[in-house]
C-alpha cells in the first residue's frame, strides 16, 4: 500500500518522462490487481456470529451489504 501511494504521489507531480509515468502506472496496476486479490481471500475467510431461531450462537459466512 505503502509503494502504490508513492506511486500515486509520483505520477500525480506529473513531472516524470512519459516512459518512466507508463513504468510506474503499470507496476500501480499491477500492485491493486495484488492487493485486490488479497482482499478478496481475507473477505472469504471472514465469518460473523448470529443467534439462530434458538437463540444460539452460530457461525455464518460474511456477506458484504450490497446498497
Amino acid at each position: 500500500m505503502n509503494r502504490l501511494g508513492q506511486i500515486v504521489a509520483l505520477l500525480e507531480r506529473g513531472d516524470a518522462k512519459l516512459a518512466d509515468s507508463l513504468a510506474l502506472f503499470e507496476e500501480g496496476t499491477r500492485l491493486v490487481s495484488r492487493c485486490s486479490a488479497m482482499l478478496d481471500g481475507a473477505q472469504q475467510q471472514i465469518m460473523k456470529l448470529q443467534k439462530n431461531p434458538g437463540g444460539q450462537l452460530e457461525e455464518a459466512p460474511f456477506e458484504e451489504d450490497v446498497q
